[in-house]
């Protein structure tokens, strides 16, 4: 392993938001509706999905019912990733990219397993990080799939480092002009931004009830769609596009409500996502070779 593979940490926690926000997830270290999921295969994801379940399952009774709904989350979940993956195609298996918030790493070896090239997640939570280097290891992958504690608006990689970055349901966590401006000095001329994101839909709503439900249930703050664009081209990155999911959002939120792990935010889900108050979106853009 080079000398690179490791960089020194910087600090992960900078402020009063940033501190509550690692207690929330260092509090959620036995969490079932993320580690029930991924018993099966090893994959442990922390993003929801799009498009449409097996409906006969719910004609099932039981424990049997509760299983097979279990199943069905975790392969829409599991699917779900080949939205950055797709956005990311004809990466060369040398690329390096980065994974801005990775989890547990579901996304991280899926990236790795289908594209063929190296991942650098950073994470600033500590016990994810740890359960997603065994993976790695377990995985045979440790080689190629690399998890830092640190955070992901203040990383230790030097400029122009990755060949691509992408962001799996995380950005509602984060300043987006910060961010932006980081993941746009670690990218190389050229390269790749793919973010998948929940976002309030600013050119219908200024409030939504739902929206602010959401944000206290997950302790983030759900940015407007326009702000996305808008910082994007601020740090001079150009987006080549945008797809709204939200339709295809909404069955994924339908079957956890039938789930006995349900938590109670799937209503405002459900509730945002049908008067189009909240938005699912795929954006995808390129740092300017003139940045």
């Amino acid at each position: 392993m080079s000398i690179d593979s490791v960089p020194q940490p910087v600090a992960a926690v900078r402020n009063g938001y940033e501190e509550k926000l690692h207690q929330h997830w260092e509090d959620k270290q036995s969490d079932d509706i993320n580690l029930l999921l991924g018993a099966t295969d090893g994959l442990y994801h922390h993003h929801y999905a799009v498009g449409d379940y097996n409906h006969h399952i719910l004609d099932a009774a039981g424990d049997d019912r509760e299983r097979l709904i279990l199943r069905e989350m975790h392969r829409m979940e599991t699917e779900q990733v080949s939205l950055v993956t797709g956005a990311l195609a004809g990466l060369s298996p040398n690329a390096r990219v980065m994974d801005g918030g990775s989890g547990r790493g579901g996304t991280a070896f899926l990236v790795h397993e289908q594209l063929g090239c190296r991942v650098d997640g950073m994470n600033f939570c500590a016990h994810h990080n740890h359960f997603a280097r065994d993976l790695a290891v377990r995985r045979q992958c440790a080689d190629k799939v690399f998890f830092h504690d640190g955070n992901m608006v203040e990383t230790p990689f030097a400029d122009e480092t990755f060949d691509a970055v992408y962001t799996n349901e995380t950005t509602m966590y984060i300043n987006l002009r910060e961010a932006f401006t980081e993941f746009a000095r670690v990218l190389r001329p050229g390269g790749r931004f793919v973010l998948v994101t929940w976002c309030r839909n600013d050119a219908e709503t200024q409030f939504s009830q739902a929206v602010s439900a959401i944000d206290e249930h997950y302790v983030c703050h759900i940015h407007a769609r326009s702000a996305y664009l808008r910082e994007l081209l601020h740090a001079g990155m150009v987006p080549s596009q945008v797809t709204d999911l939200t339709e295809e959002a909404i069955p994924y939120w339908e079957l956890r409500s039938h789930s006995r792990l349900k938590t109670g935010v799937e209503v405002p889900f459900l509730d945002a996502y049908r008067k189009n108050h909240l938005n699912y979106l795929v954006i995808a853009a390129e740092k300017s070779r003139d940045a």
